[in-house]
């Protein structure tokens, strides 16, 4: 069995703890950053049985899975999203597992990032290398309000660090999530245009969907207090092209921390969000870092054994079983 698994871009898979578990099979692990093109994808993948996925850093299509008449599955590491064309999939017969996610490093690095940006680290320490001395004065986190939308593993997460750091929560989303955070003693916002103009930290903590695509708006943002802080470590298209950029030269949210990218891998030393003196960037850190990748992958191999051994498990298509050989 020849299992292929491409973009480990720190070249940390072979790493893990988890990787001996593929002793005895033909794997080949891929470490290209640059974006490939559909015959670059199809080079890479002629000779998989299987693929093991990143998260979302490769896109499988139709177009892509007409090439590969040998790849009999696909397992995902964590949920599968918008990247993969499951209907292609099963239209091929493809089988895609997937495996399990965690709110605890992306939880963590949004903390980082609210942290480090509120008390402003890197120009203080970027000044200090170069000889200069307290060039700036940051901002403590108590009494400041967290806004979370959407309170999910990730946003239920960050209400508890807000309550060891004295602050009160705010939460918007669905009627559900407004509900479960009243019921751990957090506020609802009265509405959306309340949640925009009374949270102080603001954290975007959605899932990406055709529904919550583009969801936040250049008037959301501008609704936001001009020495707010907003923090996106979900999905950059959560925000409408351009609005944040646009906001921010408008003077309201006065802060942003991201993680996330609307073009990823992003190269550009020039793009705007890293050249902005008012916005802390991180290259999508936020699900990179070792006991998750080991969780991750660890499911990910699993399944993967599980399929070929002839006892498949975790599987998001389950009508192709059976419609071709393992």
């Amino acid at each position: 069995m020849h299992i292929v698994i491409p973009d480990d871009y720190q070249d940390v898979i072979r790493s893990l703890d988890c990787f001996q578990r593929l002793g005895g099979h033909q794997v080949t692990v891929l470490h290209e950053r640059q974006p490939a093109t559909l015959d670059e994808l199809a080079a890479r993948f002629a000779d998989a049985d299987a693929l093991v996925l990143t998260r979302e850093r490769t896109r499988i299509d139709a177009a892509l899975l007409a090439r590969l008449p040998k790849l009999k599955l696909i397992s995902q590491t964590g949920k599968v999203a918008g990247h993969l064309d499951l209907a292609a999939c099963t239209a091929r017969g493809v089988a895609v597992s997937e495996g399990r996610g965690s709110p605890v490093a992306p939880a963590e690095l949004a903390w980082a990032l609210i942290l480090n940006a509120r008390r402003q680290l890197v120009p203080a320490i970027e000044a200090f290398r170069q000889g200069q001395w307290q060039v700036n004065l940051g901002q403590a986190l108590a009494g400041q309000v967290l806004g979370i939308w959407g309170y999910g593993k990730i946003g239920q997460r960050l209400a508890l660090y807000a309550q060891a750091f004295d602050m009160p929560v705010l939460v918007w989303g669905s009627e559900a999530s407004r509900a479960a955070a009243q019921a751990d003693g957090h506020q609802a916002a009265a509405s959306r245009e309340a949640f925009f103009a009374e949270a102080d930290v603001l954290s975007l903590n959605l899932r990406l969907s055709e529904r919550t695509r583009h969801l936040v708006t250049f008037d959301d943002l501008t609704g936001m207090k001009p020495d707010a802080l907003l923090v996106n470590v979900s999905r950059a298209e959560l925000i409408a092209p351009g609005a944040l950029l646009q906001a921010l030269d408008a003077g309201r949210p006065g802060f942003a921390a991201v993680d996330v990218f609307e073009e990823e891998p992003l190269l550009d030393p020039s793009h705007p969000l890293l050249r902005h003196p008012r916005v802390l960037s991180t290259p999508h850190l936020g699900y990179v870092e070792k006991n998750g990748y080991e969780l991750y992958f660890g499911d990910a191999f699993d399944n993967v054994l599980a399929f070929f051994e002839g006892t498949p498990k975790n599987i998001a298509n389950p009508e192709v079983l059976g419609t071709r050989s393992a």
